[in-house]
């Protein structure tokens, strides 16, 4: 059957308040939550549902329901102004699982990775192929950030070395690690979530064994890599500064994202007492710092 769809702008800071009222006052049956800037959200804490600034909800309605009731009782509610602004829409019925897996394809990265949902048949037997399947909190590689550290790990040879994957997140990067040919990498992360998603994902390409998972205090003392990639937020690039640089042996590599255009150079500056920095690339306003530790 057809259903009913109603669109409402919100802030961080009422968007679950709003999303409360739909479900338990309107009669929606579902609620979720968009970014109407398209601004990343990366890896929430656990039981952490981390807003946009401005974050469109959209409500799903059977198609009988009186939209003019559900309007009036969001109208009484002092959570939205008098003139707020809503959307309403009739949409079409169909197979949404399928609908939602149509969106995501394989995508290359570099020369040789490819990042796959597991429902979709590789592109290249002979390529890199990482089976990754979409999820709500961590990357997917179709984000500018992940797909900056991806290409970045694409251009090393990686054979034989340690990587550390600082904020693993999913574990993407990690995983693209090994299958370009690391011996070792440890994904660290303040998540026990993205732990266990890593650990997902690692065993769905057969890399478990090569993947060793740590939160930042059980990690081993004097850990160091060959290779160290963030891909975390500028403010904790800037923060933990001394804590990555002490991650990276003498010769050794550091790629970091998950930074705007605007912050590049001040992140870059916290690096460069110890590290050469490479010219920063940027795509889409967000960028990649990346540098070589001297011998």
């Amino acid at each position: 059957m057809p259903w009913i769809q109603l669109k409402l702008n919100a802030t961080s800071d009422n968007a679950e308040a709003i999303g409360d009222l739909l479900m338990e006052e309107t009669g929606a049956l579902s609620v979720t939550f968009l970014d109407a800037k398209d601004t990343p959200v990366f890896e929430p804490l656990p039981g952490e549902t981390r807003l946009w600034g401005e974050t469109d909800i959209m409500a799903l309605y059977d198609a009988q329901a009186d939209m003019s009731d559900v309007l009036a009782i969001i109208s009484a509610s002092p959570l939205l102004a008098d003139d707020f602004a809503y959307k309403v829409e009739q949409l079409e019925d169909k197979d949404w699982t399928r609908a939602w897996m149509d969106n995501f394809k394989p995508i290359q990265f570099g020369e040789r990775l490819w990042i796959c949902p597991t429902w979709c048949e590789v592109p290249d037997d002979n390529a890199v192929n990482v089976m990754l399947d979409p999820g709500l909190a961590f990357g997917t590689g179709s984000h500018p950030t992940t797909a900056l550290c991806l290409e970045w790990l694409d251009s090393l040879d990686l054979s034989g070395k340690t990587v550390i994957d600082f904020g693993c997140g999913s574990g993407i990067l990690a995983i693209a690690a090994i299958k370009l040919g690391a011996e070792r990498v440890i994904g660290i992360d303040i998540d026990p979530q993205a732990l266990l998603a890593s650990k997902d994902n690692a065993e769905r390409n057969g890399v478990a064994d090569q993947l060793h998972l740590y939160l930042p205090k059980d990690q081993p003392a004097d850990l160091k890599a060959d290779v160290v990639v963030a891909n975390i937020l500028a403010g904790p690039l800037r923060e933990l500064s001394g804590v990555i640089k002490g991650l990276i042996k003498p010769g050794g590599q550091l790629a970091m994202s998950g930074v705007l255009e605007t912050q590049a150079d001040d992140v870059a500056n916290h690096y460069r007492d110890t590290l050469t920095i490479d010219p920063i690339v940027e795509r889409e306003e967000w960028c990649r710092v990346s540098g070589d530790l001297p011998a």
